[in-house]
C-alpha cells in the first residue's frame, strides 16, 4: 500500500545572472520551460556572468522585487564561498579561450513523448557549438508520433533512427551505431539544455585525449508537487558546482569505493563519451537501463566501464540541462525502487563483463555495505527544514542538506530495489537470449 506523500510547499524555478560574485543583478528569469515566478518560495540558479555557480533559496513576500532579494541572497552565499570559491575559478575560466569542441552527435532517446520530445530538441537546434548532429532513437514505438514528428518538423535537421527492442541502453547502443561524432553527446526528451550545454559537455574533450568522459550539471524546471521538491531535496541528479576529475590512474582519497560510487560521476540525462572510448568498452550493457527488467543503471555501468578501461571522467557544472522530474507521488515510488534495482543492477553487470574487478569490488563489499544502509535510511530534515514543509535554510540540489525529510516507505522501496537487481538483470539478459 502506498504511503502518502508529505506536506511541502511549492516553489517557483527561477534563474539569475550577477556581474560579479558582490555586482549586481543583470537579469532574473523563470526557469526555462517553466511558469512564471509567483510570490512565496524561490529556488533560483546563480549565474556568474551567464555561468552556473549556486542556488539559493529564497521567500519573495507579496509587494517585494524578487531581483533584489535572490541577488541579495546570492551575494551573501558566494561571499561564504571565499576567495578563490567555484565562482571565482569559473569567471576566471570564462576568460580563458579554449579550442574549438570536437564534432559530436547528441543521442536522444525517446518513446512516445512527442510534445516533450519537441521541447527538448527545440533547445539542441540552438546550440552555440560549432559542429555537431542530432540523432533521435524511437524505442520500441506503437505509433508513429516520433517518427512524423522528427521527419516532419524536423526534417534535414535531425536524424531518425529506430530501434525495435525495447530499453535505453539498447536505444543508446543503435544511437553510438548511427552516429558520425568523434564525441557522443547523451540526454533525454524531458529536459530543456542551456545553449551552451554541448559546447561546454565536449570542449574538454579538445584538450585531454585521455578524457573518456564528461558528465555534467542537471537541475529542476519546476518544483511544483511534492514529488518534485523531495526528490531535490535529497540531491535530485544535482552533483554541485565544484569542477571534478576522476582518474583512475590517481583515485580519489575521498572516494574509498571508486570506481563503484558511480551514482556520484553523473547522470544519463548529462553524459558524453570520446566514440571511440565507448566502442571500445563494448557500449552500453543492453541488459539494463529503463524499459528492461533491471530498471536502470545503463549510465552507471557506462562511467565504470570507461574508467576501468583507464580513461578518465570529468564533471563540470558549466555544462547546464533543466530536467523537469516526474510530478506524481506515485513516480517517485518508481524512482526510489528504480535506483535502487539499478544501483545493483549495473554491479551485477559489471562483473558479468568484466570479471577481473571481482577482487577490487569485493575488497569494498564492506565499506559498500554500510555505504547502501546509510543511502537508504530515512533521511531526517536539517534544523534548516521542518517536517512539515515550511522551508528553511537548506538548498533542494545541496547533497546532505535534507531540506525535507525521506520517507520511510521511499527508503524500504530503494532496499527492495537493490535486492532486486542482479534478479532483475538476470531476466533482461535471459529475454534478450530468447529475443535472438
Amino acid at each position: 500500500m502506498s504511503s502518502r506523500p508529505p506536506r511541502v510547499r511549492a516553489l517557483s524555478v527561477a534563474e539569475l545572472d550577477l556581474d560579479a560574485p558582490d555586482g549586481t543583478v543583470l537579469s532574473l528569469r523563470p526557469a526555462p520551460g517553466g511558469p512564471a515566478l509567483v510570490d512565496g518560495d524561490v529556488y533560483a540558479l546563480v549565474r556568474l556572468r551567464g555561468r552556473p555557480v549556486a542556488t539559493v533559496v529564497g521567500a519573495v513576500a507579496a509587494g517585494e522585487d524578487p531581483a533584489a532579494v535572490l541577488g541579495a541572497l546570492a551575494r551573501e552565499r558566494l561571499a561564504a564561498a571565499g576567495p578563490g570559491g567555484d565562482a571565482e575559478r569559473l569567471a576566471a575560466r570564462s576568460e580563458q579561450k579554449p579550442g574549438p569542441p570536437p564534432r559530436t552527435s547528441v543521442v536522444v532517446a525517446t518513446r512516445e513523448r512527442p510534445e516533450q520530445l519537441a521541447r527538448a530538441l527545440d533547445s539542441l537546434l540552438v546550440q552555440d557549438h560549432p559542429d555537431f548532429e542530432v540523432v533521435v532513437v524511437d524505442n520500441a514505438p506503437w505509433s508513429t508520433d516520433t517518427y512524423d514528428l522528427v521527419t516532419g518538423k524536423y526534417a534535414d535537421r535531425v536524424r531518425y533512427v529506430r530501434e525495435d527492442t525495447p530499453g535505453l541502453a539498447v536505444a543508446h547502443n543503435a544511437g553510438l551505431a548511427a552516429a558520425d561524432g568523434t564525441v557522443l553527446a547523451f540526454t533525454d526528451d524531458d529536459v530543456i539544455a542551456d545553449p551552451h550545454w554541448l559546447t561546454a559537455l565536449t570542449e574538454p574533450f579538445a584538450a585531454d585525449r585521455g578524457l573518456g568522459c564528461v558528465t555534467g550539471l542537471i537541475l529542476p524546471a519546476r518544483l511544483g508537487t511534492p514529488a518534485q521538491v523531495l526528490l531535490e531535496s535529497h540531491g535530485g541528479f544535482a552533483k554541485g558546482f565544484a569542477p571534478r576529475l576522476y582518474d583512475p590512474a590517481e583515485p580519489p582519497a575521498d572516494e574509498p569505493l571508486f570506481p563503484f560510487t558511480a551514482g556520484s560521476f553523473g547522470s544519463g540525462a548529462n553524459m558524453a563519451f570520446r566514440a571511440d572510448a565507448l566502442r571500445q568498452v563494448g557500449g552500453f550493457d543492453p541488459a539494463t537501463g529503463t524499459g528492461t527488467a533491471a530498471k536502470g543503471g545503463d549510465d552507471l555501468y557506462a562511467f565504470v566501464a570507461v574508467l576501468s578501461a583507464g580513461f578518465r571522467l570529468r564533471y563540470t557544472a558549466e555544462a547546464l540541462v533543466w530536467h523537469h522530474h516526474r510530478d506524481t507521488w506515485q513516480d517517485l515510488r518508481n524512482q526510489a525502487y528504480g535506483y535502487g534495482a539499478g544501483l545493483t543492477a549495473y554491479l551485477t553487470a559489471t562483473l558479468v563483463r568484466s570479471p577481473r574487478l571481482l577482487p577490487a569490488l569485493l575488497a569494498r563489499l564492506p565499506r559498500g555495505l554500510a555505504y547502501a544502509r546509510t543511502m537508504t535510511a530515512r533521511r531526517g530534515e536539517t534544523a534548516g527544514g521542518a517536517a512539515d514543509g515550511t522551508p528553511g535554510a537548506g538548498v533542494p540540489g545541496d547533497h546532505g542538506t535534507h531540506h525535507h525529510p525521506w520517507p520511510r516507505s521511499l527508503s524500504r522501496l530503494e532496499r527492495r530495489g537493490m535486492l532486486y537487481g542482479p534478479i532483475g538483470y538476470a531476466k533482461a539478459r535471459l529475454r534478450q537470449a530468447g529475443a535472438r
